[in-house]
């Protein structure tokens, strides 16, 4: 096992302070929050996501050796670029942000680059974050997808995006990782330690990028969750992951029922018929139709990749029993 938690693994190659322009117009109402957005070839949804945020506090673009611009457009919108050099193994790069860098603020935001935070948003998590009756936050996400807002076949999603500082950590479902299985956390969940509430402004979810670049990433995704699901059974998971439970939180109903329905046979037509029928999905045209016929297909592609692990397992097995005997 890579322990990647170890300084030498993963360097800080470089934090760029933007310096203030003289003659510019005072920022008035900040907010005092430090954002940490993880990026990887994300040059043409970038710019949006850090204009959205010029009155915030802080802003880190965590960055993966981006070849197309990315680094560039960051600096140029007043963010800090720090390097992120995955080598398998856990912490992944939010998690690894969260336990290296300094931050000035005393509440931490996790946005990802195709997402958009709103005025409104804005003003709301300002009031949130002198509230010391919550340590956490969930936002809604509101999901554009093909330039549609997508408002059925339950891709509602809500996600404990905002925390205080020491107070949040994503949960390690999976320590043995590779570079196959992205480099970033795919669906572990930050973890509180404290109570938590939800926002009502909802954080709008739009990506630019081509349906090639979703599916490439969400073969990444799929690689994950297929050796998650093999190791169910096993010790390597954390102590802190969430609960299966079907009266838990969003996250923990979803688990629960996706491992329920992952051993029905046809599983994947299932929630294909969940999400478009029974969820009335079909109500966001076209872009409903392909949403969630994707969301089906990863299924699939999930569970085709645990049956090659498994069958590659009992190869192996076969083998070691025949080179004994």
């Amino acid at each position: 096992m890579v322990l990647t938690g170890e300084i030498n693994m993963q360097t800080i190659e470089e934090i760029r302070e933007v310096e203030p322009v003289l003659g510019a117009t005072p920022i008035t109402r900040v907010l005092a929050v430090s954002v940490i957005v993880p990026v990887r070839n994300e040059a043409r949804n970038l710019p949006r996501c850090l204009q959205a945020l010029k009155n915030v506090a802080e802003v880190y673009v965590i960055d993966s050796q981006s070849t197309d611009g990315t680094v560039e457009i960051a600096r140029a919108n007043g963010a800090k670029v720090v390097q992120f050099h995955y080598q398998g193994g856990w912490p992944k790069k939010r998690q690894w942000a969260m336990e290296r860098l300094q931050f000035s603020n005393d509440w931490i935001l996790l946005l990802d680059a195709d997402e958009l935070l709103t005025d409104e948003l804005s003003e709301e998590i300002r009031s949130a974050i002198h509230d010391s009756s919550a340590d956490g936050y969930y936002l809604r996400l509101s999901t554009r997808f093909l330039g549609r807002t997508l408002r059925y076949g339950d891709v509602s999603l809500w996600k404990l995006s905002l925390f205080r500082r020491g107070k949040g950590r994503f949960e390690c479902r999976l320590k043995e990782q590779d570079a196959s299985m992205a480099d970033m956390e795919v669906h572990e969940h930050v973890v509180v330690d404290g109570d938590t509430a939800k926002l009502r402004n909802p954080l709008i979810h739009e990506n630019a990028e081509s349906l090639s670049r979703y599916i490439q990433k969400h073969d990444e995704y799929s690689n994950w969750e297929c050796r998650v699901l093999s190791e169910r059974c096993g010790a390597d998971v954390d102590s802190n992951e969430l609960a299966l439970s079907l009266f838990g939180n969003q996250a923990q109903r979803r688990r629960w029922l996706k491992l329920k329905l992952f051993g029905v046979p046809g599983s994947p037509v299932l929630l294909f018929f969940y999400r478009y029928v029974f969820h009335l999905g079909f109500l966001d045209g076209i872009p409903g139709l392909i949403y969630c016929a994707f969301q089906a297909i990863q299924m699939f592609h999930t569970k085709a990749k645990l049956y090659e692990l498994r069958l590659n397992n009992r190869n192996r097995s076969s083998v070691t029993r025949g080179s004994q005997a």
